[in-house]
C-alpha cells in the first residue's frame, strides 16, 4: 500500500505520514552510515513512497546535511526537508541559541550544505531560555517573508512556551508554528500530559522521534553500560513482542503501527537499508482493538496533576478524546 500523505499543520505542505531521520546519515559521530548506504535508505523510502525527510545543523557536525543536499540533486521539489537551528556547533558560544545570529549563522551554513536555496521546514531544536521568544519568532517571520523558509516548527520544548509563542505570532500575522517533534512511542509517552493536547488544540502537526525507544522496541539489546531497564520498559518490550508473534510480524512494526494508530508521523532513522524497509512495511499493519488496549494499558503513564484530580473527582469535565 506504501505511506499516506498528511497535511502539515496550517502550513497546507503535504507531507508522507512517515518521516525518515537522518542523524544516523554520516560516520563522524562514531555510528551511523556511509554515503553508499546512505543512498540506499534513501531510495528505499523514495521507494516506499516517503517525501518527507528530516536532517539538522549538528548531525554529525554537518555530514548529515551534505549528505542528503547530494541525495536531493535532481529531485528537490519532490521532497519536503526540516532541519533544525539552535544547538552549538563549535565552541564559539554565539554558534548555538535562537537568536538572530545564531539563525542566519546556521540558515546560511545549512543551505550550503543542502545544495539549495529554500528550507520547507526549519525547527527550533530545543528551548533557548535566554532568548526571549519574541526575538526568535520575528527572526524566523523574517525568513519566511524573505522565501528562504517556508514553514516553521518547534522541538524539545514544553508545550506552555509553545502556546505562549502561539499568540502574539497570530496577533501580530507572524509566521506561526505548523509542526512539533517531541519523544514519542510506546516507551515514552509523557508527551500526552501537556505536548499531545496542546498540538490538538493549535492544529500543529505532530512528528515522534525515537519511536522504536532507542531500538528496544525492535528487540535490540540495551547498550552495555546503561542502566538496566525499569519494570515498565520491560514490560512493554515483552507485550510489543507477544504482539508481534501473534500477528507474525517483527515488533518495530508493531511499535510503529501503534505510533500512527495515535495520529503522529514516526521519524524513522536506520543504519542499514533492511532495517528501513521493514519499519516501512509497518505503514500496512494494522492492529484490531484487542492488541491495541493490551499494548495501551502495558505503556500507559499517569498523567498527574491537575489531570489526574479533575477525573478522580469530577469525570463529567472530561472530554474522552483528549
Amino acid at each position: 500500500m506504501g505511506l499516506d500523505q498528511r497535511i502539515l499543520g496550517r502550513s497546507g505542505l503535504r507531507v508522507s505520514d512517515a518521516c525518515l531521520g537522518t542523524m544516523t546519515f554520516g560516520t563522524s559521530w562514531g555510528f551511523g552510515a556511509d554515503e553508499a548506504t546512505c543512498r540506499e535508505i534513501y531510495a528505499a523510502f523514495r521507494e516506499a513512497g516517503g517525501t518527507f525527510v528530516d536532517t539538522a545543523n549538528n548531525y554529525t557536525n554537518g555530514e548529515s546535511e551534505e549528505i542528503l543536499g547530494r541525495l536531493l540533486a535532481g529531485e528537490r521539489d519532490e521532497v519536503v526537508v526540516s532541519t533544525k537551528f539552535t544547538l552549538p556547533t563549535a565552541a564559539d558560544p554565539n554558534s548555538g541559541g535562537s537568536h538572530r545570529k545564531s539563525l542566519r549563522r546556521s540558515v546560511e551554513t545549512s543551505l550550503r550544505r543542502l545544495g539549495t536555496d529554500y528550507i520547507d521546514l526549519l525547527y527550533v531544536h530545543a528551548w533557548d531560555q535566554h532568548t526571549p521568544v519574541d526575538e526568535t519568532l520575528r527572526a524566523l517571520d523574517d525568513l519566511v517573508a524573505a522565501g528562504t523558509v517556508l514553514a516553521v516548527g518547534v522541538s524539545n520544548t514544553p508545550a506552555w512556551v509553545i502556546a505562549r509563542s502561539d499568540l502574539p505570532a497570530e496577533m501580530r500575522g507572524w509566521a506561526r508554528f505548523c509542526s512539533v517533534q517531541l519523544q514519542y512511542g510506546l516507551a515514552s509517552r509523557t508527551a500526552e500530559r501537556e505536548l499531545l493536547p496542546m498540538a490538538r488544540a493549535l492544529g500543529l502537526h505532530v512528528a515522534g522521534w525515537g519511536p522504536l525507544g532507542r531500538g528496544l522496541l525492535a528487540g535490540k539489546p540495551p547498550p552495555a553500560g546503561r542502566p538496566s531497564l525499569s519494570p515498565t520498559v520491560r514490560a512493554v518490550v515483552g507485550e510489543v513482542a507477544k504482539v508481534a508473534a501473534e500477528l507474525g510480524t517483527e515488533p518495530a512494526a508493531v511499535a510503529l503501527a501503534w505510533v500512527w494508530h495515535r495520529g503522529v508521523t514516526p521519524v524513522i532513522g536506520a543504519r542499514t537499508v533492511e532495517q528501513v524497509r521493514a519499519n516501512l512495511r509497518a505503514a500496512d499493519l494494522r492492529l484490531d482493538d484487542e492488541h491495541l488496549a493490551r499494548l495501551d494499558a502495558v505503556s500507559a503513564v499517569r498523567l498527574g496533576y491537575p489531570h489526574d484530580f479533575v477525573r478522580e473527582r469530577f469525570p463529567m469535565l472530561i472530554a474522552e478524546d483528549r
